[in-house]
């Protein structure tokens, strides 16, 4: 054998440590938190349309709807008793919907948030075409409507984002994240807004930053458009989710897919 045969031979195989994302270690959750950003949009998108078009409630914020079922309960004005119970019904609906995904598509994180975003904009294609129907301001028929239609794929999209388990990522909630925001703040002792594990500051910044971006482009299409408008892009915004996440799933050797 050969000095260089036996150099090569004799020579330690390469390693690599844990790749690092920018939002979370990419080896334990590779591109599921930009997904589940790309959700958080769509979600505030969504309820920008529900609570400016649809009498003020909620179909994707079950905490903002649950105060103001109390609300209406205690008899403030503009706020509907049956608006709210439809939509936590029927985000119950899709919650229960969602854990059946889970259970079934779970082994593949990647996969379950396909199937799932698949499923979520299929569900938007009907809300669209109700909305196209009904018009702008919408009337009572097509607003119940409206209302229980999208309620369900937010259900359905809050269980599985929970399945998923991204820290901070619900696509949903932001109150236990302004609060790790807050709580870990480096003037009162913490460490640092940034601290904690990998990218959670970050995280936690981008998931605000997300929710508030879809509530601001939604409320300006459904305020100087149409609703219509604005559920066509949280179409575009779920069409774009579902097929990155499809990508993604397909790619042999993805070690994110089952952890978490």
């Amino acid at each position: 054998m050969s000095r260089d045969t036996a150099s090569v031979t004799a020579a330690p195989p390469t390693t690599h440590g844990p790749r690092r994302g920018r939002l979370a270690s990419w080896d334990v959750h590779g591109p599921l938190p930009h997904l589940l950003l790309g959700l958080t949009v769509l979600t505030g998108i969504v309820d920008a349309v529900s609570y400016i078009a649809l009498g003020h409630v909620f179909v994707a914020n079950m905490t903002g709807n649950v105060v103001l079922l109390g609300f209406a309960l205690a008899g403030a004005p503009s706020l509907s008793i049956p608006a709210s119970l439809t939509a936590i019904g029927l985000f119950l609906v899709g919650a229960a919907l969602g854990g059946v995904l889970a259970r079934r598509f779970g082994d593949h994180r990647g996969v379950l948030l396909r199937t799932s975003t698949a499923f979520v904009a299929a569900v938007l294609v009907v809300a669209l075409v109700v909305a196209l129907v009904a018009g702008d301001p919408v009337a009572d028929g097509p607003r119940y409507v409206l209302i229980a239609v999208l309620a369900v794929p937010m259900g359905a999209q809050a269980a599985v984002a929970r399945r998923i388990g991204v820290p901070d990522l619900t696509t949903a909630v932001l109150t236990m994240t302004l609060t790790g925001l807050a709580a870990d703040s480096r003037l009162l002792g913490g460490p640092g807004g940034f601290g904690g594990p990998q990218g959670s500051g970050l995280r936690r910044v981008a998931a605000v930053a997300a929710m508030g971006a879809g509530a601001l482009a939604g409320g300006l299409l459904v305020v100087h458009v149409a609703p219509a408008a604005a559920l066509a892009l949280a179409l575009a915004v779920g069409v774009a989710v579902a097929v990155t996440a499809h990508r993604v799933a397909t790619r042999p050797g993805a070690s994110w897919a089952t952890k978490g």
